[in-house]
Parts: C-alpha cells; structure tokens; sequence
C-alpha cells in the first residue's frame, strides 16, 4: 500500500522530549514501512524516519524562535497534501481538524484519528457538518461527546515491543509521576497520595506556558512543603525507561476524559504497575488485578498501593505485550485502510473491453 502520515508539525517525529501524538505517528509510521508498506510522512525537517520524509517545514515549529504563528506553515503543508493525494492509495492525518474542507473530494480514502479530547462543546457544530468524514478513536470512552460521525474504528496506542525494557527488580523505592503538570492531570492528587503512604515520589514532567501560574501557585508549593518529593522536570525516551522501569509504581490520577494516557502503557512495557483514577479511556487501557488498578479517590489509592507492590511484574509486561504493541496498532489500522470506501474502489478489478478482467488490486 502507498500510505500517507501527516503529523502536526509543533514537534517533531518522534518529538525530542513532550509530545504523545508525534510518538504514536513515528510508532506507526516505522512499523507500517518494517512489514514493507511505501509510506510517505509529512512532518517538520528534524524528523527521523525510514519512510519518505516530505519536510514541511524546517524544524519542529515549536522548537523555531522564528516562529509566532503555526497556522501559516500547516497550511502551506496541506497544499502539498492537496498537490500530491493523487499519488496514495491512503491518506492518514494525525491533525486535529484543518484538513477537512481540503480532502472533501478524496475523503473516502483518508482516515482521521483524533488524538484530543472531544467534550468541548465548539466541535460538535463542526463535526456535525463532516459528518461523513472517515475518524478513528484512540478509546471507546472518548466517543462519549461526539454527535454520529462516520467511526471507522477504534485503535488502541502500541509501543514497538523493544522500545522500554521490562525490569522485574526495580531499583527505586518510589512512585511515579510522568506527564504534564496540568490541573486535569491532577499532581497534586499523586503528591497526597505517596504522602500517605509514606513513599517518594517522582515527578518527571513538562509545564507549559498556560500551566505555569497553576504549578507556581498550586503544585510547586506542594512540592516544597513535601520533603518526599522530587520534581525532575521533563525527561527524554532513554530517561523515561529508567525512570519508569525503577518506579514501584506509576500514579496516573487524572481527573478528565483522557482519550487514551500513553504513559499507562509505557509503565506496563517496563513491568511496572498503575494506579489509575475511573476516568476517561483508563478502565479500557488497565486490566484490573494484572496491570493495576483503578480507584475513585485519594484514599482508594492509598489503601491498594500495598497490594499493587505485590502484583508480578512479569504479568503486567505479558499484558501489554498482548494489547498494545506497535505491530498490533499497524494491522489495525491497515484493517482500517483496506476497509475504506476509496481504497476498495481503487482495488476493484476494471474490464476490459473483451470482457476479461485486469486485476488493479491495491497490495497490502
């Protein structure tokens, strides 16, 4: 099959440090091309790949101090887009909504998957009028919201089966934190729970401009005035694995409708178990007493903390091994492609006119 990623372009495939989507585009993309795809990614300059690389812009936006606005570069991408969609069988695009008007004509041989969250209430009028467009979910729960769309699938995260080692000894007596400080991530709730368990914790995560004055005036205080905690700021991939391999546990305590929560399933590929709050796509992503578990409150968390140290870690390896690897996302998602009203009707045999068929079939 001739594919087509298209990544946004803030950060980089695969992102140097932040970014869940442009890992879960490099994944993809990488395995689509390990089981002999042609696959083209659309993606800023400094990406790494062995697919084409089709570099639309020079750097990661987010990393280029030359650039004030975004906008103007993503759309200069979707006119390459619109110039060269001719030439795949399949476009897949990892960018939210912009591309929409643009793929009106070739929409039944493009695919969609929405990484955000879908509750804020400005995108119902807009996915009521692309109603027809082909989506895929990243979890069943963050459907919820949505008016009827055309829902191709939903496709769970992978990881590439190699990418974090499993650890079976942690090393660290700590519980971990890893992510965004951010109020819908809720740190706060992980500093009050290895409080009372009397555990350190471990915060390895990234602030962002429109969280700084939540972590000056809510989290950081906390952190201070918690001498068990240590807050270490945003890690790269070769940290993470150690971090979270280490880590007797990984606190997950969100408090919004979390589309997927990659780092659940990065903990699980190290071995290390979750505590994870009933929210959003996390009662989908842990199998409860094999993985970890999920709690309501504060206190729930802090009463399973013991039994969770107890789970084996290898069972917790073997589940994400057989849930969500990058192998896996990529029959999927191929799944997906071939099922296409498009991609079926570029397959389809043409008769010649002596009545003999010439086999046109897309090869997958």
């Amino acid at each position: 099959m001739k594919i087509a990623q298209i990544a946004p372009l803030a950060e980089s495939v695969p992102p140097k440090l932040y970014g869940g989507t442009e890992r879960i585009v490099s994944y993809l993309t990488e395995e689509l091309v390990a089981q002999g795809h042609d696959v083209t990614l659309f993606a800023s300059g400094d990406s790494i790949t062995n697919a084409k690389l089709v570099a639309c812009s020079d750097v990661a936006l987010r990393l280029n101090p030359a650039v004030k606005e975004h906008l103007p570069h993503e759309v200069v991408m979707l006119e390459e887009i619109r110039r060269r969609a001719h030439e795949f069988d399949v476009l897949h695009f990892h960018i939210d909504l912009l591309h929409f008007p643009l793929i009106r004509d070739f929409a039944d041989r493009t695919v969609t998957t929405l990484h955000g969250r879908l509750d804020l209430p400005d995108l119902k009028p807009f996915y009521k009028a692309f109603a027809d467009t082909p989506l895929v979910s990243i979890s069943n729960d963050q459907r919820r919201p949505m008016p009827p769309v055309s829902w191709s699938g939903t496709v769970y995260h992978g990881l590439p089966r190699d990418l974090l080692p499993f650890t079976e000894k942690p090393k660290g007596n700590y519980l971990a934190f890893l992510g965004r400080i951010s109020p819908e991530k809720r740190p706060d709730r992980a500093i009050q729970i290895a409080a009372k368990v009397g555990m350190p914790l471990k915060m390895a995560a990234k602030i962002d401009n429109a969280d700084k004055a939540y972590w000056q005036t809510v989290i950081e205080p906390m952190v201070k005035s918690h001498p068990n905690v240590e807050f270490i700021g945003e890690i790269n991939e070769h940290q993470k694995a150690v971090f979270l391999g280490n880590a007797c546990a990984l606190l997950f305590p969100i408090d919004w409708p979390e589309p997927f929560g990659l780092v659940m399933i990065e903990a699980m590929a190290c071995g290390t178990p979750v505590v994870a709050f009933r929210c959003g796509s996390a009662p989908e992503v842990i199998d409860e007493g094999v993985s970890g578990v999920l709690v309501d409150n504060v206190q729930e968390a802090a009463e399973n903390i013991e039994w969770l140290l107890r789970l084996d870690r290898r069972k917790v390896r073997t589940a994400f091994e057989k849930r969500f690897t990058a192998e896996r996302m990529a029959r999927d998602y191929l799944g997906i492609y071939r099922n296409l009203p498009g991609v079926r009707t570029r397959a389809a045999p043409v008769r010649r006119a002596n009545g003999q068929s010439l086999d046109l079939k897309v090869v997958a």
